[in-house]
């Protein structure tokens, strides 16, 4: 069931948007958001914009972008268990969380561990940003799942004035395949408890 909308058209959609993270858990672990939405939806401005007004209530906020657990440019599928495996799992049991980040310059994992600060792990707030981030891998382990709307044509104009557009044209077709097959498995809007519309202005 998709949950209530807010519109990033409208004045104090961020804090509307903070307001709906849990607050505090008693046990003193973080509270894990999930940003999901398509290519070109504006996930990354809504997750930055996120953490600035947690930030100005005053908790600790640190984003985790997908990207960083993408294994290449076919490694979506593959990028859940992982977000699941180093930082959801360990996070739901009161340890660390740490991931290695893919270097796509290199075409590999970096040999070392990128650890969550520790004032976030102590009680803040971790968003994961981009498509994976609500899998049904990962379903139970976030605390809010939000999913950002945009037409296609929004995205499509947003895709094409990336700053990476031109490493990215020849490889936007083979992730749109694999945006198709992992929402038609996983169905995340479906299990969204918030909607942010995201139109172009």
């Amino acid at each position: 069931m998709t949950g209530p909308r807010i519109s990033t058209a409208d004045d104090g959609w961020e804090d509307a948007l903070a307001g709906a993270v849990p607050s505090d858990d008693p046990a003193g672990r973080p509270r894990v958001v999930g940003v999901e939405g398509r290519s070109g939806s504006g996930k990354s401005t809504v997750a930055a914009r996120l953490r600035a007004a947690l930030a100005r209530r005053g908790r600790p906020v640190a984003v985790l972008p997908m990207e960083d657990l993408y294994p290449g440019w076919e490694g979506l599928a593959e990028a859940p268990g992982l977000l699941r495996e180093w930082v959801l799992e360990p996070l739901s049991r009161g340890d660390p969380a740490a991931w290695r980040r893919y270097d796509w310059e290199r075409g590999a994992f970096a040999r070392e561990w990128t650890l969550l600060p520790g004032d976030v792990a102590a009680g803040g707030v971790l968003v994961v940003e981009g498509c994976g981030s609500g899998s049904a891998a990962g379903r139970g382990l976030l605390d809010l799942l939000v999913w950002v709307a945009a037409s296609d044509d929004d995205r499509s104009r947003r895709l094409d004035a990336r700053g990476d557009a031109s490493s990215y044209a020849p490889f936007r077709r083979v992730w749109a395949e694999q945006e198709e097959a992992f929402y038609e498995r996983n169905r995340p809007l479906e299990h969204a408890d918030l909607v942010i519309g995201n139109p172009a202005r």
